[in-house]
């Protein structure tokens, strides 16, 4: 009587081989495919250089699509004597440069100093305002890829 075997690997093998296909799979996905996360994480990136600084973040993300050829604005209220670091972005891959500002109630900028990332994807404004109110952010596309993309914000005091 001959007895057939189907020829099976060894299951450490077979978990092997199944891990590095998945694996495999997991890294051919496109990274491009959530462009809100990743203008999220690249905001979060931002505020992240300033947390042991002392600077206390919100919870909340502002984030809105942003045109090429339209900009958006934001009101934020701020109070004398804080010192703010506003943090925007957009997905770093995306291609698109970015320019913000903050404006008083008569259009003037009032940041101390802007750092803008390497390929423009993100700007974090420094502010002391010069009095307690209302301002206005100011983001456009100053460059690069002409499309629309979502832009994230978010600002700290201490």
């Amino acid at each position: 009587m001959s007895s057939s075997h189907a020829i099976l690997p060894h299951p450490n093998l077979r978990r092997t081989l199944t891990m590095a296909l998945l694996w495999l799979f997991a890294a051919s996905l496109p990274l491009a495919a959530n462009p809100e996360r990743q203008a999220e994480h690249a905001v979060l990136y931002l505020a992240g250089q300033y947390e042991p600084e002392g600077f206390d973040f919100r919870s909340d993300i502002w984030q809105r699509d942003l045109n090429p050829n339209v900009g958006k604005a934001v009101r934020i209220q701020m109070f004398k004597g804080n010192d703010y670091r506003i943090c925007v972005a957009v997905p770093p891959q995306s291609g698109v440069q970015i320019e913000a500002h903050l404006l008083d109630t008569t259009g003037k900028k009032i940041e101390q100093l802007i750092q803008t990332t390497e390929g423009s994807w993100g700007s974090v404004l420094h502010v002391k305002p010069p009095a307690t109110g209302v301002y206005m952010l100011t983001i456009r596309r100053s460059g690069g890829a002409e499309i629309t993309i979502p832009c994230s914000m978010i600002s700290g005091y201490k």
